[in-house]
């Protein structure tokens, strides 16, 4: 008898990983805690922040989820003082920047996952010169669909035909449906660096310190003081440091939970 050949498409079955990974035991009320206190603060004491605290907060930020494990982010740690003048400048001199002892600026990157991709394919071949199969669906997935799905063409020509191909096949089959132009390939991007920016704000917090995430910056100056590539985004400007009296506004204001949890 023959054994059944094993499929090459990534979402029809899980891939034949031999892995387990058991979660530990968590204290909810104590990850709650650090949720509830994650206030932004807008001014700050002169405490600085070890460098350690920070190191590993920046660190936990990278181990966020992410699109096909792309990791398409970069976080650029201020430490320069003409630079971190130039920063909070850029920020407009908001007090949330302008007292920080710290500054981190989050960057989405479009174009990396080239580099990703490849750099998977070198993982799973160490992996497989370890002793350890790696199914084909996992390389074919980097190997076929990431270049497909992520690649935009020269002044996104290739994207334009991908959006005619997934409309026309979305009639009849289940498609993912983005990125199809350099627009919605930021928003990706974007998304999968937000919820390491999020890592890090938390991270802090657990380790007693403070954060401010900023949308209120010009980016042109910011891609000028840091360099940034073409297809770099500045997604936020994060402060950190221990929150001063009068730093926090006020309690914090939502508006009721059922205008935006919908039970379908």
């Amino acid at each position: 008898m023959t054994e059944p050949k094993e499929s090459k498409n990534i979402f029809d079955e899980a891939p034949a990983f031999d892995y387990d990974e058991q979660a530990p035991l968590i204290d909810a009320e104590e990850f709650f805690k650090v949720i509830n206190s994650r206030r932004s603060v807008r001014v700050y004491k002169d405490d600085p922040v070890p460098g350690a605290i920070m190191t590993r907060s920046l660190q936990a930020a990278l181990l966020a989820p992410n699109s096909s494990n792309l990791q398409c982010w970069e976080f650029y740690w201020v430490k320069t003082p003409e630079k971190k003048a130039q920063l909070v400048k850029a920020c407009l001199g908001q007090p949330a920047a302008s007292t920080a002892p710290e500054l981190v600026v989050a960057v989405a990157r479009t174009k990396t996952w080239n580099w990703a991709r490849k750099e998977m394919k070198k993982i799973f071949d160490e992996t497989e010169k370890s002793g350890t199969k790696v199914p084909a669906s996992a390389r074919a997935y980097y190997e076929k669909l990431v270049p497909f799905v992520y690649c935009q063409g020269p002044l996104g020509a290739w994207g334009l035909i991908k959006k005619c191909l997934v409309w026309s096949m979305g009639w009849f089959k289940v498609i993912p449906r983005e990125p199809t132009s350099k627009a919605q390939l930021k928003i990706w991007a974007v998304k999968t660096t937000a919820l390491a920016c999020e890592n890090f704000m938390l991270a802090m917090r657990a380790q007693g310190y403070d954060t401010c995430p900023m949308e209120g910056y010009d980016s042109a100056r910011i891609r000028r003081i840091l360099k940034l590539p073409c297809d770099a985004v500045p997604v936020m400007v994060i402060s950190a440091g221990k929150r001063a009296k009068g730093g926090i506004y006020g309690p914090r204001i939502r508006f009721p939970s059922e205008n935006f949890i919908k039970e379908v």
